[in-house]
């Protein structure tokens, strides 16, 4: 039995911070909960004189990732995020018999399977909590508490700064570049927001959550994805008003023999929970056969809930070292074809400008009708007395995306039709 687990620390960022500072407050808790000490070597930076909130000792910095990753390691923790050089080390390490704590989502999303065949090679484990929601415990659960359910469906809301920004506009009716620029203020938005509000981040974790959920491989590639620049303060105006909330939201959704995965925003009845969802607080809503419908809501991201789950995944590696055991290696068993996002049958909101005047809704009705797109109401909003437009509201019934797209273009083109503002699936 160890009497000691030595680890090594890839990145001293903002939760690279809090896992040292955890490291070496916490010692004696973990060592009593572990059965063995926890002992940190090394620790990978860029800047070896740059000044950072944890103080360590500076013996144990080093910008040289070999140095880092070589002698007596047994679990490497990697904190460095982006796909490279983080997923080299990972790999390195695990091809050396280490096991390895990551937060990294891009990774994971993009080379899990890989890395979690080349852990059971190893005899080693790779764990990942941290990657998807932060402090929400969900990857262990879908692992083990989940596991003897099937699936059904996957909906989320996993990015904190997207749902930050929908709530300031749904609440004080802020426009999207306002509402951004405050979210960046308060440090909940990069500088450049793109991997957030395109929703390449949401994507990255729907990836993980879906592969586990449904034993098969899902990659970033395979997930239609758009993001929330396209709204508008009036959209949120509109939709509350029908009672509906409006969420990015990341959807999974076994349908026969097939999957659809899509990350966009979405209109979502008032009444659910995940439209209470709010601020930077992140969501996850699994459907199982057995367990009926189960809900995981807390912080998505931040310094401490990211740190909590990476110290519970360092803990548990620790705990396996010291015990001997060798861990139990996750499979993807089942081979589901993606269906494509033309195959979608929901309801759609679509908000258009037209023309003010007599006989405009006959060419619309007509366009809705030639792609057998049925529409369930029509609200006419504002109008501007001196351009001679009015905005209209169509809620359609259940339709097919394809169709629904096919009629957008057809409408665009009428004459009558001046723009259309947004087109945005509902999540009933």
């Amino acid at each position: 039995m160890a009497a000691q687990v030595n680890i090594v620390l890839l990145g001293l960022g903002v939760v690279g911070g809090g896992v040292a500072g955890a490291l070496r407050e916490r010692a004696d808790t973990y060592s009593q909960r572990v059965g063995a000490s926890l002992a940190l070597r090394r620790v990978l930076v860029r800047h070896l004189d740059k000044e950072r909130a944890v103080k360590l000792d500076p013996s144990l910095l080093t910008d040289d990732a070999e140095e880092a990753v070589s002698g007596d390691v047994d679990i490497v923790v990697e904190l460095l995020g982006g796909e490279h050089p983080a997923y080299g080390l990972i790999r390195d390490a695990l091809s050396r018999g280490r096991y390895v704590v990551t937060a990294n989502k891009e990774v994971m999303a993009k080379h899990g399977p890989e890395l979690l065949s080349l852990a059971a090679e190893k005899g080693v484990d790779i764990l990942y909590e941290a990657s998807v929601g932060g402090g929400i415990p969900i990857i262990s659960p879908l692992k083990r508490d989940l596991s003897a359910n099937e699936i059904s469906s996957v909906r989320a809301i996993i990015n904190g700064t997207t749902n930050y920004i929908l709530t300031r506009m749904s609440r004080d009716g802020l426009d999207f570049a306002t509402a951004l620029a405050q979210a960046q203020q308060l440090g909940y938005a990069e500088a450049d927001p793109t991997n957030d509000i395109d929703g390449h981040d949401a994507a990255y974790k729907l990836a993980i959550l879906a592969s586990l959920a449904f034993h098969t491989h899902i990659g970033p590639d395979d997930i239609r994805r758009e993001g929330i620049s396209g709204l508008a303060a009036r959209d949120f105006r509109y939709a509350r008003e029908l009672g509906y909330a409006i969420k990015l939201l990341a959807v999974a959704r076994r349908e026969g023999s097939s999957l659809q995965v899509r990350v966009h925003p979405t209109l979502v009845p008032e009444e659910q929970l995940l439209a209470k969802v709010d601020g930077v607080l992140n969501a996850v809503q699994i459907e199982g056969d057995l367990s009926g419908r189960v809900l995981f809501q807390g912080a998505g991201a931040g310094s401490l809930p990211t740190t909590s789950a990476v110290m519970a995944d360092v803990l548990d590696a620790a705990r396996a070292i010291v015990q001997g055991g060798r861990p139990f290696p996750w499979r993807y068993t089942d081979e589901v074809a993606i269906k494509p996002l033309a195959e979608l049958v929901t309801r759609y909101y679509i908000r258009l400008e037209v023309v003010d005047r007599p006989g405009v809704l006959a060419g619309i009705a007509r366009a809705f009708g030639d792609h057998e797109v049925s529409i369930a109401s029509v609200i006419q909003k504002e109008t501007d007395e001196a351009a001679q437009t009015a905005e209209l509201v169509i809620m359609t019934h259940p339709a097919r995306e394809e169709a629904v797209q096919a009629t957008a273009v057809q409408v665009r083109d009428l004459p009558e039709v001046v723009s259309i503002g947004n087109l945005l699936r509902v999540d009933d």
